[in-house]
Protein backbone atom coordinates (compact mmCIF):
# COMPACT_ATOMS: atom_id res chain seq x y z
CA UNK A 1 0.00 0.00 0.00
CA UNK A 2 1.15 3.57 -0.74
CA UNK A 3 2.71 5.55 1.95
CA UNK A 4 0.21 7.69 3.35
CA UNK A 5 2.77 10.20 4.83
CA UNK A 6 4.83 10.86 1.63
CA UNK A 7 3.17 12.32 -1.35
CA UNK A 8 2.40 9.26 -3.64
CA UNK A 9 4.68 9.87 -6.94
CA UNK A 10 3.73 6.49 -9.39
CA UNK A 11 0.64 4.89 -9.35
CA UNK A 12 1.26 1.46 -11.52
CA UNK A 13 -2.56 0.81 -12.89
CA UNK A 14 -3.44 -2.32 -14.17
CA UNK A 15 -6.36 -3.39 -15.89
CA UNK A 16 -8.17 -6.48 -14.55
CA UNK A 17 -10.87 -8.69 -15.87
CA UNK A 18 -10.18 -12.53 -14.42
CA UNK A 19 -6.24 -12.13 -14.23
CA UNK A 20 -5.95 -14.87 -11.22
CA UNK A 21 -3.33 -16.86 -12.99
CA UNK A 22 -0.95 -13.77 -13.74
CA UNK A 23 -2.45 -11.06 -11.08
CA UNK A 24 0.17 -11.92 -8.19
CA UNK A 25 3.51 -11.78 -10.60
CA UNK A 26 2.78 -8.58 -12.19
CA UNK A 27 1.86 -7.31 -8.87
CA UNK A 28 4.91 -8.32 -7.18
CA UNK A 29 7.25 -6.85 -9.99
CA UNK A 30 5.90 -4.13 -9.42
CA UNK A 31 6.54 -3.54 -5.67
CA UNK A 32 9.91 -4.56 -6.39
CA UNK A 33 10.39 -1.68 -8.69
CA UNK A 34 9.53 0.73 -5.96
CA UNK A 35 11.32 -1.36 -3.08
CA UNK A 36 15.02 -1.22 -5.44
CA UNK A 37 14.12 2.39 -7.36
CA UNK A 38 13.12 4.17 -4.21
CA UNK A 39 9.99 5.93 -5.81
CA UNK A 40 6.87 6.38 -3.68
CA UNK A 41 4.10 4.63 -5.27
CA UNK A 42 1.00 2.49 -5.17
CA UNK A 43 -0.17 -0.73 -7.04
CA UNK A 44 -3.60 -0.01 -8.64
CA UNK A 45 -6.26 -2.82 -9.78
CA UNK A 46 -9.05 -1.54 -11.65
CA UNK A 47 -11.25 -4.45 -11.54
CA UNK A 48 -14.02 -4.73 -14.59
CA UNK A 49 -16.06 -7.78 -12.78
CA UNK A 50 -13.62 -10.78 -11.94
CA UNK A 51 -15.00 -13.59 -10.52
CA UNK A 52 -11.90 -15.55 -10.39
CA UNK A 53 -11.02 -13.89 -7.24
CA UNK A 54 -8.38 -11.70 -8.55
CA UNK A 55 -9.80 -8.72 -6.11
CA UNK A 56 -8.71 -10.92 -3.29
CA UNK A 57 -4.81 -11.68 -4.87
CA UNK A 58 -4.39 -7.96 -5.35
CA UNK A 59 -5.22 -7.11 -2.16
CA UNK A 60 -3.07 -10.06 -0.14
CA UNK A 61 -0.58 -8.83 -1.93
CA UNK A 62 -0.93 -5.43 -0.55
CA UNK A 63 -2.16 -3.56 -3.52
CA UNK A 64 -5.14 -1.14 -3.48
CA UNK A 65 -8.00 -2.44 -5.78
CA UNK A 66 -11.21 0.03 -7.35
CA UNK A 67 -13.90 -2.04 -9.08
CA UNK A 68 -15.25 -0.10 -11.91
CA UNK A 69 -18.95 -1.41 -12.97
CA UNK A 70 -18.95 0.30 -16.51
CA UNK A 71 -17.39 -2.65 -18.99
CA UNK A 72 -14.64 -2.15 -21.51
CA UNK A 73 -11.15 -1.14 -21.07
CA UNK A 74 -10.95 2.31 -21.68
CA UNK A 75 -13.86 2.36 -18.65
CA UNK A 76 -11.72 -0.13 -16.71
CA UNK A 77 -8.55 2.50 -17.07
CA UNK A 78 -10.45 5.75 -16.99
CA UNK A 79 -11.76 4.72 -13.95
CA UNK A 80 -8.32 3.65 -12.61
CA UNK A 81 -6.89 7.13 -13.66
CA UNK A 82 -9.38 8.97 -11.73
CA UNK A 83 -8.78 7.01 -8.31
CA UNK A 84 -4.99 6.82 -8.50
CA UNK A 85 -3.15 8.90 -5.72
CA UNK A 86 0.04 9.15 -7.85
CA UNK A 87 1.65 12.47 -9.97
CA UNK A 88 2.04 10.26 -12.30
CA UNK A 89 1.18 6.62 -13.76
CA UNK A 90 2.23 4.05 -15.63
CA UNK A 91 -0.13 1.58 -16.84
CA UNK A 92 0.29 -2.26 -18.51
CA UNK A 93 -1.92 -5.01 -18.74
CA UNK A 94 -1.85 -7.71 -15.93
CA UNK A 95 -1.09 -10.77 -18.08
CA UNK A 96 2.81 -10.88 -17.79
CA UNK A 97 4.02 -9.29 -20.97
CA UNK A 98 5.12 -6.34 -20.11
CA UNK A 99 8.04 -6.12 -17.22
CA UNK A 100 6.91 -3.81 -14.45
CA UNK A 101 10.43 -4.21 -12.58
CA UNK A 102 12.21 -2.49 -15.63
CA UNK A 103 10.37 1.59 -15.52
CA UNK A 104 13.16 3.48 -14.85
CA UNK A 105 13.09 5.13 -18.68
CA UNK A 106 9.20 5.82 -17.91
CA UNK A 107 9.91 7.61 -14.87
CA UNK A 108 12.78 9.21 -16.06
CA UNK A 109 11.23 10.71 -18.65
CA UNK A 110 8.25 11.71 -17.12
CA UNK A 111 10.43 13.34 -14.06
CA UNK A 112 12.01 15.23 -17.25
CA UNK A 113 8.46 16.84 -18.31
CA UNK A 114 6.83 14.72 -20.67
CA UNK A 115 3.16 14.36 -20.33
CA UNK A 116 3.20 10.91 -22.01
CA UNK A 117 5.21 8.54 -22.30
CA UNK A 118 4.80 5.54 -24.87
CA UNK A 119 6.55 1.96 -24.66
CA UNK A 120 7.63 0.68 -27.69
CA UNK A 121 7.80 -2.92 -28.18
CA UNK A 122 9.74 -3.06 -31.70
CA UNK A 123 12.58 -1.17 -30.49
CA UNK A 124 12.65 -2.47 -27.34
CA UNK A 125 12.13 -6.50 -28.87
CA UNK A 126 9.09 -8.77 -28.80
CA UNK A 127 10.04 -12.35 -27.60
CA UNK A 128 9.10 -15.43 -29.84
CA UNK A 129 5.53 -15.61 -29.88
CA UNK A 130 4.65 -12.68 -27.90
CA UNK A 131 2.47 -10.96 -30.71
CA UNK A 132 0.73 -12.89 -33.46
CA UNK A 133 2.01 -12.29 -36.65
CA UNK A 134 -1.32 -10.61 -38.03
CA UNK A 135 -0.44 -7.69 -34.86
CA UNK A 136 3.30 -7.75 -35.80
CA UNK A 137 3.33 -7.48 -39.01
CA UNK A 138 -0.10 -6.15 -40.28
CA UNK A 139 -2.63 -4.40 -37.41
CA UNK A 140 0.96 -2.74 -35.22
CA UNK A 141 2.70 -0.94 -38.06
CA UNK A 142 -0.40 -0.14 -40.83
CA UNK A 143 -2.57 1.49 -37.34
CA UNK A 144 0.55 3.38 -36.35
CA UNK A 145 1.29 4.43 -39.93
CA UNK A 146 -2.10 5.87 -40.13
CA UNK A 147 -1.91 7.42 -36.92
CA UNK A 148 1.18 9.14 -37.56
CA UNK A 149 0.07 10.33 -41.15
CA UNK A 150 -3.26 11.90 -40.36
CA UNK A 151 -1.79 13.69 -36.84
CA UNK A 152 1.61 14.20 -37.25
CA UNK A 153 2.60 11.58 -34.16
CA UNK A 154 6.23 10.91 -33.23
CA UNK A 155 5.06 7.60 -31.80
CA UNK A 156 5.93 4.31 -33.96
CA UNK A 157 3.96 1.61 -31.85
CA UNK A 158 0.75 3.19 -31.01
CA UNK A 159 -0.70 0.30 -29.29
CA UNK A 160 1.88 -0.51 -26.65
CA UNK A 161 0.17 -1.33 -23.80
CA UNK A 162 2.81 -0.22 -21.25
CA UNK A 163 2.94 3.57 -20.82
CA UNK A 164 3.22 6.02 -18.62
CA UNK A 165 1.89 9.50 -18.25
CA UNK A 166 0.90 12.64 -16.08
CA UNK A 167 -2.38 11.91 -14.10
CA UNK A 168 -3.62 15.36 -14.05
CA UNK A 169 -2.57 16.21 -18.37
CA UNK A 170 -4.64 12.85 -19.42
CA UNK A 171 -7.52 13.70 -17.04
CA UNK A 172 -7.70 17.53 -18.68
CA UNK A 173 -7.66 15.29 -22.40
CA UNK A 174 -11.48 13.71 -21.17
CA UNK A 175 -10.94 10.97 -22.63
CA UNK A 176 -14.19 9.36 -23.36
CA UNK A 177 -13.71 6.17 -25.14
CA UNK A 178 -14.97 2.83 -23.39
CA UNK A 179 -13.65 -0.06 -25.64
CA UNK A 180 -9.63 -1.10 -26.77
CA UNK A 181 -9.37 2.09 -28.85
CA UNK A 182 -9.06 4.00 -25.87
CA UNK A 183 -5.27 3.28 -26.16
CA UNK A 184 -5.53 5.74 -29.65
CA UNK A 185 -7.72 7.84 -28.26
CA UNK A 186 -4.85 9.15 -24.98
CA UNK A 187 -2.31 8.81 -28.07
CA UNK A 188 -4.27 10.89 -30.64
CA UNK A 189 -5.61 13.63 -28.36
CA UNK A 190 -2.21 13.61 -27.04
CA UNK A 191 -0.38 15.12 -30.02
CA UNK A 192 -3.38 17.25 -31.16
CA UNK A 193 -3.36 19.36 -27.54
CA UNK A 194 0.46 19.78 -28.02
CA UNK A 195 1.15 17.96 -25.11
CA UNK A 196 5.13 16.42 -24.86
CA UNK A 197 4.98 12.50 -26.09
CA UNK A 198 7.69 10.53 -25.99
CA UNK A 199 8.97 6.39 -26.63
CA UNK A 200 10.79 5.05 -24.77
CA UNK A 201 12.24 1.42 -25.77
CA UNK A 202 10.19 -1.65 -24.02
CA UNK A 203 10.30 -5.54 -24.38
CA UNK A 204 7.09 -7.72 -24.52
CA UNK A 205 7.10 -11.00 -23.49
CA UNK A 206 4.56 -14.11 -23.94
CA UNK A 207 1.06 -13.75 -22.47
CA UNK A 208 1.52 -15.73 -19.17
CA UNK A 209 -2.21 -16.87 -19.19
CA UNK A 210 -3.43 -20.27 -20.14
CA UNK A 211 -6.77 -18.50 -21.94
CA UNK A 212 -6.75 -16.98 -24.60
CA UNK A 213 -6.87 -12.83 -24.16
CA UNK A 214 -9.65 -10.36 -24.12
CA UNK A 215 -8.43 -8.74 -27.75
CA UNK A 216 -10.49 -9.62 -30.71
CA UNK A 217 -7.75 -8.56 -33.51
CA UNK A 218 -10.04 -7.33 -36.78
CA UNK A 219 -13.18 -6.30 -33.97
CA UNK A 220 -11.06 -4.10 -31.94
CA UNK A 221 -9.01 -3.13 -35.57
CA UNK A 222 -11.55 -1.87 -36.37
CA UNK A 223 -12.64 0.04 -34.02
CA UNK A 224 -9.23 1.88 -33.27
CA UNK A 225 -9.54 2.71 -37.45
CA UNK A 226 -13.24 3.92 -37.28
CA UNK A 227 -11.80 5.91 -34.29
CA UNK A 228 -8.74 7.38 -36.48
CA UNK A 229 -11.45 8.29 -38.69
CA UNK A 230 -13.81 10.47 -36.92
CA UNK A 231 -10.72 11.96 -35.96
CA UNK A 232 -9.24 12.86 -39.28
CA UNK A 233 -11.99 13.86 -41.84
CA UNK A 234 -10.15 15.99 -43.35
CA UNK A 235 -7.18 13.51 -44.77
CA UNK A 236 -9.99 10.66 -45.33
CA UNK A 237 -13.06 12.27 -46.77
CA UNK A 238 -12.93 15.98 -46.98
CA UNK A 239 -10.11 16.61 -49.39
CA UNK A 240 -11.17 13.22 -51.26
CA UNK A 241 -14.32 14.22 -51.14
CA UNK A 242 -13.86 18.15 -52.65
CA UNK A 243 -12.25 16.09 -55.54
CA UNK A 244 -14.44 14.18 -56.30
CA UNK A 245 -16.94 16.60 -56.58
CA UNK A 246 -15.23 19.29 -58.13
CA UNK A 247 -14.02 17.01 -61.28
CA UNK A 248 -17.66 15.27 -61.35
CA UNK A 249 -19.39 18.98 -61.40
CA UNK A 250 -16.64 20.52 -64.10
CA UNK A 251 -17.26 17.29 -66.31
CA UNK A 252 -21.13 17.13 -66.24
CA UNK A 253 -20.92 21.16 -67.16
CA UNK A 254 -19.09 20.84 -70.08
CA UNK A 255 -20.33 17.67 -71.32
CA UNK A 256 -23.85 19.53 -71.09
CA UNK A 257 -22.83 21.87 -74.31
CA UNK A 258 -22.04 18.27 -76.03
CA UNK A 259 -19.55 16.03 -76.65
CA UNK A 260 -15.88 16.63 -75.79
CA UNK A 261 -12.18 15.08 -77.90
CA UNK A 262 -9.39 14.62 -75.92
CA UNK A 263 -7.15 13.18 -78.33
CA UNK A 264 -8.11 9.79 -79.29
CA UNK A 265 -10.86 9.59 -76.93
CA UNK A 266 -14.43 10.85 -76.87
CA UNK A 267 -16.42 11.38 -73.86
CA UNK A 268 -20.46 12.14 -74.83
CA UNK A 269 -23.44 11.60 -72.67
CA UNK A 270 -22.32 8.23 -70.74
CA UNK A 271 -19.16 9.66 -69.25
CA UNK A 272 -21.80 13.08 -68.41
CA UNK A 273 -23.73 10.28 -66.48
CA UNK A 274 -20.81 8.63 -64.72
CA UNK A 275 -19.33 12.42 -63.99
CA UNK A 276 -22.60 12.99 -62.29
CA UNK A 277 -22.54 9.60 -60.16
CA UNK A 278 -19.05 10.62 -59.20
CA UNK A 279 -19.90 14.34 -57.76
CA UNK A 280 -22.77 12.23 -56.03
CA UNK A 281 -20.02 10.41 -53.88
CA UNK A 282 -17.82 13.03 -53.75
CA UNK A 283 -20.28 15.71 -52.11
CA UNK A 284 -21.89 13.10 -49.73
CA UNK A 285 -17.95 12.96 -48.76
CA UNK A 286 -17.39 16.29 -48.17
CA UNK A 287 -21.27 16.35 -46.13
CA UNK A 288 -19.94 13.24 -44.03
CA UNK A 289 -16.53 14.93 -43.58
CA UNK A 290 -18.31 18.11 -42.17
CA UNK A 291 -21.08 16.35 -39.89
CA UNK A 292 -18.58 13.70 -38.47
CA UNK A 293 -16.61 16.77 -37.54
CA UNK A 294 -19.45 19.01 -36.05
CA UNK A 295 -20.18 15.69 -33.96
CA UNK A 296 -16.74 15.23 -32.52
CA UNK A 297 -16.41 19.19 -32.35
CA UNK A 298 -20.14 18.51 -30.04
CA UNK A 299 -18.88 15.51 -27.95
CA UNK A 300 -15.45 17.23 -27.14
CA UNK A 301 -13.26 14.69 -29.19
CA UNK A 302 -11.47 17.65 -31.00
CA UNK A 303 -8.60 19.25 -28.85
CA UNK A 304 -8.36 21.64 -29.67
CA UNK A 305 -10.91 23.14 -31.29
CA UNK A 306 -10.71 24.45 -34.36
CA UNK A 307 -12.15 28.40 -34.70
CA UNK A 308 -12.34 28.51 -38.23
CA UNK A 309 -14.24 25.42 -38.47
CA UNK A 310 -16.29 26.93 -35.53
CA UNK A 311 -17.14 29.86 -37.55
CA UNK A 312 -18.54 27.49 -40.56
CA UNK A 313 -20.58 25.82 -38.21
CA UNK A 314 -22.40 28.86 -37.26
CA UNK A 315 -23.08 29.76 -40.20
CA UNK A 316 -24.83 26.25 -41.17
CA UNK A 317 -27.81 25.23 -39.94
CA UNK A 318 -31.20 23.31 -40.33
CA UNK A 319 -33.02 26.20 -41.76
CA UNK A 320 -29.43 27.43 -44.02
CA UNK A 321 -29.27 23.80 -45.05
CA UNK A 322 -32.70 23.43 -45.55
CA UNK A 323 -32.71 26.94 -48.05
CA UNK A 324 -29.73 25.81 -49.65
CA UNK A 325 -31.03 22.44 -50.90
CA UNK A 326 -34.54 23.21 -51.58
CA UNK A 327 -33.61 25.97 -53.77
CA UNK A 328 -31.04 23.00 -55.93
CA UNK A 329 -33.67 20.91 -56.07
CA UNK A 330 -36.13 23.49 -57.65
CA UNK A 331 -33.75 24.34 -59.86
CA UNK A 332 -33.71 20.99 -60.92
CA UNK A 333 -37.01 20.13 -61.05
CA UNK A 334 -37.65 23.32 -62.69
CA UNK A 335 -35.04 21.92 -65.73
CA UNK A 336 -36.91 19.13 -65.94
CA UNK A 337 -40.47 20.66 -65.85
CA UNK A 338 -39.27 22.87 -69.05
CA UNK A 339 -37.88 19.61 -71.06
CA UNK A 340 -41.33 17.92 -70.19
CA UNK A 341 -43.28 21.31 -71.17
CA UNK A 342 -41.32 20.81 -74.34
CA UNK A 343 -42.08 16.97 -75.26
CA UNK A 344 -45.75 17.49 -74.69
CA UNK A 345 -45.40 20.13 -77.67
CA UNK A 346 -43.97 17.46 -79.40
CA UNK A 347 -47.10 15.39 -78.94
CA UNK A 348 -44.41 13.15 -76.32
CA UNK A 349 -42.83 11.72 -79.58
CA UNK A 350 -39.22 9.88 -80.11
CA UNK A 351 -36.70 12.35 -78.43
CA UNK A 352 -33.12 13.31 -79.30
CA UNK A 353 -31.43 10.94 -76.57
CA UNK A 354 -28.13 12.60 -76.56
CA UNK A 355 -29.39 15.86 -76.78
CA UNK A 356 -32.23 15.35 -73.88
CA UNK A 357 -29.54 13.00 -71.39
CA UNK A 358 -27.25 16.22 -72.03
CA UNK A 359 -29.40 18.21 -69.78
CA UNK A 360 -31.60 15.49 -68.03
CA UNK A 361 -28.19 14.49 -65.96
CA UNK A 362 -27.67 17.88 -64.54
CA UNK A 363 -31.18 18.49 -63.76
CA UNK A 364 -31.14 14.76 -62.04
CA UNK A 365 -27.89 16.22 -59.80
CA UNK A 366 -29.32 19.41 -58.88
CA UNK A 367 -31.93 17.07 -57.32
CA UNK A 368 -29.82 14.66 -55.84
CA UNK A 369 -27.46 17.27 -54.36
CA UNK A 370 -30.27 19.49 -53.20
CA UNK A 371 -31.90 16.30 -51.14
CA UNK A 372 -28.72 15.36 -49.84
CA UNK A 373 -28.09 18.94 -48.54
CA UNK A 374 -31.54 18.80 -46.88
CA UNK A 375 -31.29 15.58 -45.62
CA UNK A 376 -27.60 16.31 -43.97
CA UNK A 377 -29.31 19.33 -42.14
CA UNK A 378 -31.81 17.80 -40.71
CA UNK A 379 -29.08 15.58 -39.07
CA UNK A 380 -27.59 18.82 -38.41
CA UNK A 381 -30.72 19.32 -36.40
CA UNK A 382 -30.49 16.06 -34.87
CA UNK A 383 -27.09 16.67 -33.55
CA UNK A 384 -28.08 20.18 -32.14
CA UNK A 385 -30.70 18.97 -30.49
CA UNK A 386 -28.47 16.49 -28.58
CA UNK A 387 -26.38 18.42 -27.47
CA UNK A 388 -28.90 20.94 -25.98
CA UNK A 389 -30.36 18.04 -24.13
CA UNK A 390 -27.03 17.32 -22.16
Amino acid sequence: MPNTTAIVELTILMPCLNEAETLAVCIEKALGYFERSGVVGEVLIADNGSTDGSQQIAESLGARVVDIDEKGYGSALNGGIEHALGTYVIMGDADDSYDFSDLDGFVERLRAGDELVMGNRFRGGIEPGAMPPLHKYLGNPVLSWIGRMLFRSPIKDFHCGLRGFNRQSILDLHLQTTGMEFASEMVVKSTLGGSRVSEVPTTLSKDGRSRPPHLRSWHDGWRHLRFLMIFSPRWLFLIPGTAAFAIGIAGVVLLGFGPLVIGRIGFTYSSQLYLAALAVVGYQSVLFAILTKIYAQHEGFRIPRSRSFERLEKRISLESSALVGLGLFLLGLAIAVVQLVGWATQGFGALDVEGTLRVAIPAALLMMLGSQTIMGGLFLGVLSVGTKRR
